[in-house]
């Protein structure tokens, strides 16, 4: 029997091996760890092209229409999650490549969300940072969130999340997306505003909306130019939803307190991005749904995948 091989992309972490019994499809498969990103499409098809399976890490590789073009023996594709906007479906399916993906035992993203607020009005990290840097006293004074106005831009299954977490630390929660009705709010109870009132409201606004065509720069340099002096961002969803260049712009300029953000329009973020030099910007490297406990049933899954589609049973979670 002919040996395949299997691909595992973007382990930054160097878990995948230890996160998940890969030993069930060890008499079939072939398995090779990716750990760093590729540095361009070229590099991902030179070093991908003999391998029949790949397992990638939701959008953090693309797969265009070129790339499955330049991956002739490519027969299965799994991705983390049951959504991925970096593949295109219909590529695959023209290459006869087949897709599933994996499901997500909760949201950490909700949570994290809730820290990097946390981060912005208290400055946990940088005193902890002054702390250990032998400083003795606190510098910077925080601000209470029990009573201000979150801000929730999409109130799907994420952004409700986040409005109960919120609520919970005693927070006013208005929402607003394209699509939003009031009759929506008014389950998940919160206050329905327009587009202008929450940005010219909150005391805090928190992105939680699906990219597409659509809502690509969907908040723009009008919506920031709304947001009070005393306000803050948040993004957790995409970055290309909000316009990096007019965010830039509005703190350098210190018009608004200040932002947080771990999704970028280039991941990883360039060492060189002016993101990294500004003191009003906390920053993570897309920590949202990267923990231990997911990644663990993301691998899982994958296996779970492979050993179906190799004995030719039926695929779990197929996509396309």
């Amino acid at each position: 029997m002919t040996r395949l091989r299997c691909a595992i992309l973007d382990d930054y972490l160097n878990l995948s091996l230890t996160a998940a019994d890969w030993s069930k499809i060890g008499d079939r498969v072939d398995v090779t760890v990716f750990n760093q990103p590729f540095a361009s499409p070229e590099a991902a098809a030179g070093a991908l092209k003999d391998f029949e399976i790949i397992c990638a890490m939701r959008e953090r590789t693309p797969f265009p229409r070129a790339l499955f073009a330049a991956l002739p023996k490519l027969k299965l594709l799994i991705t983390s999650g049951m959504r991925n906007a970096a593949l295109d479906l219909e590529a695959a399916k023209d290459h006869q490549v087949v897709l599933c993906g994996t499901q997500w035992a909760r949201d950490p993203t909700a949570p994290l969300t809730m820290g990097l607020i946390l981060e912005l009005t208290r400055n946990i990290g940088r005193e902890n940072a002054r702390m250990h840097a032998g400083e003795p006293l606190q510098k910077f004074v925080g601000i209470e969130i029990e009573g201000r106005t979150l801000g929730v831009v999409g109130l799907g299954k994420l952004g409700a999340k986040v409005s109960g977490l919120a609520k919970a630390f005693g927070m006013n929660v208005i929402a607003w997306s394209p699509n939003l009705t009031p009759e929506r709010c008014k389950e998940v109870g919160v206050g329905y505003a327009t587009k202008e009132e929450l940005f010219a409201t909150a005391d805090i606004i928190t992105v939680h909306v699906v990219l597409s065509q659509r809502s690509r720069g969907l908040v723009g340099a009008a919506d920031l130019a709304r947001m009070k002096p005393t306000s803050y961002l948040v993004n957790t969803a995409r970055g290309p939803i909000v316009d990096e260049a007019a965010l830039l712009e509005t703190l350098q300029q210190k018009k608004i307190a200040g932002a947080a953000i771990d999704v970028f329009s280039v991941e990883p973020l360039p060492v060189d991005h002016p993101f990294r030099k500004l003191d009003n910007l906390v920053l993570t490297p897309h920590l949202g749904y990267a923990t231990e406990d997911g990644l663990r049933i993301h691998y899982d899954q994958m296996v779970e995948a492979i050993d179906a589609w190799t004995k030719g049973g039926e695929l779990p979670r197929k996509l396309a």
